[in-house]
This record gives C-alpha cells, sequence and structure tokens, in this order.
C-alpha cells in the first residue's frame, strides 16, 4: 500500500523460495559468502576439465564411448535434491587428503551404477535385473576411485601442487524415506554448489549426474587457480630490453652504381639470369668479402657414445599401476584332432600335459611368469606363487 515492498515480495522477485533472509539461522551461508559469477566460472571449468579426464578413464573401464556435456553450475539445498532427483540413487562422496581441505560428492542414479558395474564385469550392460547390491557398490567405487584419481591429476596441474583422495565410499540412499542428510556430508545440511551433466555411454545411459560441493571448499579451487594464473602471467613477461649501445660509425666505401637498365659488362640483363655465375648477395668460394677471405672447412661434430645414455630418466611407474591386467592360471594344454573333439561328450575325460603334483603356469595378458600350486581359500580356488620364471621363456605346450 505504501509502496514499499515486503521481504516475502522481494524474496519472490529474487526467485529466491528458501528465504535467504533468514537462511543464517538455518546455518547456510548468507549471500555474502556465496560465488561471484568469476568464480562460478571458473569452477564450472574445473569441473569440466576434471570430468573430461574422469570420462577417459571410465571408457577404459566399460570399453564403451563416455560422453560428458558442459557442467551448469548452481546452488541447491537437500530438499531440492530429494525433490529434483531419482530415487533411490547412489551417493559417492570423495574426499581429498592431500593439497586441499574438503569432499565432494557425486550422485548417479541407480541403473545406471547398474549397467556400469555390469560393462565393469564384462558383461554388455543389460544385465541389471535384482537389487542393487555390495557387489555393484564396491565395483562403482573402484571405478570412482580410478576415474577421480585422474581427476585429481588433472586438478594437481591446475593448482600447481600435489591433490590426492582417499577411497570413495558409496552408498544407496533412498531419497523418499526421511535420510538425515548431515550423516552422508555436513555440508547437505545447508546450501551447497551443485554441478549438472549429462552423462552418455553408447546407447545404454543418457542420464543427469551430479557432483555437489560446499561453498567453502569450491571458493578454495577457484582461488588456487586463480593464484597460479597469476603466477605463470608474472613468469611470462618478458624482461626489459637493455638500452642499445650507439652504433660505432663506419668509413663508407663509395662504389660506382650502374645506370637503370644498363647492364654492365658482364652482368646479364634485368629477369635474364646468367649461367654459372652466383647470385646477388652470394660470394662463390674462395671470393674476397669486405676485403677478408673465406675459409670454407667440414663441420667438425661429435661422435656418438655409450656413456652419455646414463642421463635417461625412467618413467613414472605410478602412471600405470592401475592399468587392468588379466591373469590366466593354466592346469595344462593338450592337442586333438577334430574328430576327437567330435568326440567329447559328457563324462569324457582329456588328459593334459601336466603331470599331477606338477606345478601349474601363471600367465599375465598370455605372458608367463610363474609357477604356483592350486590351494583352496573357503569356497573358492585359489593359486599360491612358488617361483617367479623369467618372462623371456615361453609357457610350455603341448
Amino acid at each position: 500500500m505504501d509502496g514499499v515492498l515486503s521481504q516475502e515480495e522481494i524474496n519472490a522477485l529474487l526467485n529466491d523460495p528458501a528465504g535467504d533472509a533468514g537462511a543464517g539461522a538455518a546455518g547456510s551461508p548468507s549471500a555474502a559468502g556465496d560465488l561471484t559469477d568469476a568464480e562460478k566460472d571458473a569452477i564450472g571449468e574445473i569441473a569440466n576439465i576434471s570430468m573430461g579426464t574422469a570420462a577417459t578413464t571410465l571408457f577404459s573401464l566399460v570399453n564403451r564411448k563416455v560422453e560428458i556435456s558442459t557442467p551448469v553450475v548452481s546452488y541447491a539445498t537437500w530438499e531440492d535434491i530429494t525433490r529434483q532427483y531419482e530415487r533411490p540413487c547412489v551417493f559417492i562422496r570423495i574426499a581429498y587428503t592431500v593439497g586441499l581441505d574438503g569432499s565432494n560428492i557425486l550422485v548417479l542414479r541407480e541403473n545406471d551404477v547398474k549397467i556400469i558395474t555390469d560393462l565393469m564385469m564384462g558383461g554388455d550392460g543389460t544385465n541389471i535385473d535384482g537389487e542393487l547390491g555390495e557387489l555393484h557398490l564396491s565395483a562403482i567405487s573402484e571405478a570412482m576411485n580410478q576415474m577421480m584419481g585422474s581427476s585429481a591429476t588433472s586438478l594437481s596441474s591446475m593448482l600447481n601442487k600435489m591433490i590426492d583422495i582417499s577411497p570413495p565410499k558409496a552408498d544407496l540412499i533412498d531419497l523418499a524415506e526421511n535420510v538425515d542428510e548431515s550423516a552422508i556430508d555436513e555440508f547437505l545440511s545447508g546450501r551447497f554448489v551443485k554441478i549438472s551433466f549429462r552423462m552418455e555411454i553408447g546407447d545404454l545411459v543418457d542420464s543427469e549426474i551430479m557432483q555437489l560441493y560446499p561453498i567453502s571448499f569450491a571458493k578454495e579451487m577457484c582461488a588456487g587457480v586463480t593464484a597460479n594464473m597469476e603466477m605463470d602471467t608474472v613468469k611470462e613477461e618478458p624482461a626489459p630490453a637493455p638500452a642499445p649501445k650507439p652504433a660505432q660509425s663506419a668509413p663508407v666505401q663509395e662504389t660506382p652504381q650502374p645506370m637503370m637498365n644498363q647492364p654492365m659488362m658482364g652482368q646479364p640483363m634485368m629477369g635474364q639470369p646468367m649461367m654459372g655465375q652466383p647470385m646477388m648477395g652470394q660470394p662463390m668460394m674462395g671470393q674476397q668479402v669486405m676485403g677478408q677471405q673465406v675459409n670454407v672447412q667440414p663441420a667438425q661434430f661429435t661422435a656418438f657414445s655409450g656413456a652419455n645414455m646414463g642421463v635417461y630418466q625412467p618413467e613414472n611407474i605410478d602412471l600405470i599401476m592401475d592399468v587392468p591386467l588379466e591373469v590366466t592360471v593354466e592346469l595344462g594344454r593338450t592337442s586333438k584332432s577334430i574328430s576327437d573333439i567330435l568326440d567329447f561328450g559328457p563324462g569324457k575325460i582329456i588328459e593334459l600335459n601336466k603331470i599331477a603334483g606338477e606345478p601349474i603356469d601363471v600367465l599375465v595378458n598370455g605372458k608367463y611368469v610363474a609357477k604356483g600350486e592350486v590351494v583352496v581359500i573357503e569356497e573358492s580356488f585359489g593359486v599360491r606363487i612358488t617361483e617367479i620364471v623369467n618372462s623371456t621363456k615361453p609357457a610350455q605346450t603341448q
């Protein structure tokens, strides 16, 4: 009536249903602690590079094309997540142990987790029946460990310092139930940063995934990237060039100039090169240049020797420690004709080239690396390594 807007009307105009004016009492940060537009752009670029690296790692795990869209940065509360996201879903908590102090949470749909874990275990991504169990959670935790590990490597280059994470922890959360968000992570009880991606895995997965950050943690990463960029700018600024010394005057030797369009004796007309004559500015061997004799001799090069090979630095093997290898335990081999193979049936006994009690062969990616003996661990078979063999020795064949 008096032309002055109430606080409720101001909140409605600002599209702020949560009412940030009273958010301090609920434990949420005030607007003064929010990200600036520049910080939002920076955190979006950080997430884009980090998740792009993680997508490359996921491709190597599932052997399917993985595409992740450009991230969208916004704010959210726990009520927003429970209202907008599919139920149930998997919350994966990634805590930083070196370089950064904080954590973030990756949210995946239950069906997407089943597809990813089925592909990791050699399936075609269609074996998704049944409930999500500990096997799925363990497999997706290992996938996130490798994905976010590679993401931390990219983050290390952006912040110019070592970044490391603890093993991720995955939990199946039913958002329809009354879940204590602080039990998952304390920052979920307030207002936080939500980064949304669109993830596609072949023609099997096309859904939204979310990455949740505390606002203070997002600001810390932005500050680190900004400081690193400023240091690089300082390094790239060229040093001021020293003042040039005054050049000493040299006596000018006057030479007669030929008249225009009038060739001198022994010189070609314009546009007609003379065969067997050097080009202008290129003296012939033995010709005097500026009054000095030019001394021409073959170039001398230092011979190569094996002594310089010691400066080679070995590659960092830690970069390939997470590469999966196929381990095969071979009980024995034999050769059979096609007619023998056609006679196979239930109860048929095939004699191998191994003698009873002889060590079995252990192969890694088809390479013969060790010998061992079969043991039983609870209800599963295992192999106890008894000898590491020369990798150049081929496996025994019949």
